[in-house]
């Protein structure tokens, strides 16, 4: 069965880039009807924090990417991690290394003085005399001294790694806290991944992690390692440019689907199809067409993909949502003509809700620049006509078209340009030249909602 896992740490938010190859994993594994893990990597007890965590576990349930059974915390699990540090001590594959930081200071300063790299040179390796007094031990595996250390990664390849390369790390600190390489390679071999997607600046951890492997006799996964997400300038991504909070693109009124959907496409494709649902990525998804190359994020992409999904949305569904955005009309009897009227003009809920808002609202205000270029010669005697006629015609309006129809009789009537009654009216109704079709919007709004709202124009303008 294929099983993978996210496992990220409670310091700091999930951020998109997280949220990336954790999708790529979960994808894998609800393709192959298999498992997804979560696994929380809180073993730096003096950096955790709960609030990070609960936003983890909170950027999980917004996306929509269950896991199965429940969070497998490292913190709880250092009873398994001494388990097998005594176990590698008993069999001659790992160590007590005395050494003191002076002493590691001095080395590593000796080596950068020759241009040599920083490594631990062994010294305790075979070590059989008296203990130094006032040394804690620290703990150190055997790393093969000779030959190389090899992997094929699913998406970069064979990996060749010089055992000399990787020196005896250090697997349980003084005191007895295990190290990162150390309980990631006992966890994911006891959780009985598969397979583990994750960033490739994880890649040289991995000889590290075989070296774990090999001594205990697991049974190593499958890897694959993902290039980074880049800025659209091709460099590093900051909190500026996207690597923010998961949760912070709900605020700024992202759908879940539309975040996977731009996630997805940055390093991995499917032909050129750039718009998948959730089903399509599962069916279509496999790792080893993951890209070796780093992708650009790219905002104006998410937000065409938004777009998308917000005119794709059920209009129930729509609704609900939109009331964490300070618009609720899940009772309104006319949602379905507000959603189609507004939805082409919202990229975000954020701009759906104002364009809602737009109308739903009278105006208490209005732009001043476009009341000049609106509100000019006849303009306000044109509405009053318009609204009397609105008012004559009440009872034979039953669609936008009738609305329409009105405007144009006046347009005919008094032989002058369309501008001449759309731009006041439109000013009229929504304080402004956005906004929907004025058709669209006197239909939602009522004839005596409409006229109101003229009338008002008129004796404030």
């Amino acid at each position: 069965m294929i099983t993978t896992r996210f496992a990220p740490s409670p310091t700091g938010y999930l951020h998109i880039g997280g949220l990336r190859t954790a999708l790529f994993s979960w994808l894998w594994a609800r393709k192959n009807e298999g498992k997804f893990l979560l696994r929380i990597e809180d073993t730096d007890l003096s950096r955790n924090s709960d609030e990070a965590r609960d936003a983890i576990l909170k950027a999980f349930d917004w996306v929509g990417m269950s896991y199965d059974g429940e969070a497998i915390y490292q913190s709880k699990r250092f009873d398994i991690y001494a388990k097998y540090v005594e176990q590698l001590l008993e069999e001659g594959k790992a160590y007590r290394c005395y050494m003191s930081k002076d002493e590691l200071t001095a080395l590593r300063e000796e080596q950068m003085a020759k241009g040599e790299r920083t490594r631990y040179d062994g010294r305790y390796r075979d070590f059989t005399g008296t203990p130094p007094e006032g040394v804690e031990p620290v703990i150190r595996i055997k790393a093969p001294t000779e030959g190389n250390i090899v992997f094929n990664d699913g998406i970069k390849g064979e990996i060749v790694i010089a055992s000399t390369e990787v020196d005896d790390f250090v697997i349980a600190r003084a005191g007895g806290v295990p190290t990162y390489n150390f309980v990631v390679a006992i966890d994911d071999a006891l959780m009985g991944l598969t397979d583990v997607i994750r960033g490739d600046d994880h890649l040289y951890n991995t000889p590290k992690q075989i070296v774990v492997y090999e001594a205990l006799g697991f049974k190593m996964p499958n890897f694959y390692h993902v290039a980074m997400i880049n800025n659209e300038q091709g460099k590093k991504l900051s909190k500026r440019d996207g690597a923010t909070d998961v949760m912070e693109y709900k605020t700024l009124g992202y759908l879940p689907e539309a975040l996977l959907n731009f996630l997805i496409r940055l390093g991995w494709s499917h032909g050129d199809q750039e718009i998948f649902s959730v089903d399509e990525m599962i069916e279509l998804f496999d790792p080893k067409n993951i890209n070796k190359s780093s992708s650009n994020y790219n905002l104006d992409k998410l937000l065409w993909l938004n777009a998308h999904h917000i005119k794709n949305k059920p209009h129930s569904e729509l609704a609900e949502l939109l009331k964490d955005y300070g618009v609720d009309i899940t009772a309104h009897d006319k949602l379905d003509m507000i959603l189609e009227a507004t939805k082409e003009r919202g990229k975000t809920l954020i701009e759906l809700a104002e364009q809602i808002n737009l109308i739903l609202n009278a105006p208490t205000e209005y732009n001043a620049k476009n009341v000049k270029k609106a509100f000019k010669g006849d303009a306000k005697e044109i509405l009053g006509d318009f609204a009397t006629l609105l008012k004559e015609s009440e009872s034979s309006i039953e669609s936008k078209s009738d609305y329409h129809g009105i405007m144009e009789k006046i347009v005919t009537d008094k032989e002058i340009g369309f501008g001449k009654i759309g731009m006041p009216l439109r000013v009229s109704l929504l304080g402004s030249m956005t906004g929907s079709g004025v058709d669209e919007i006197m239909m939602i709004l009522g004839v005596d909602e409409t006229i109101a709202r003229i009338e008002r124009a008129i004796e404030v303008i």
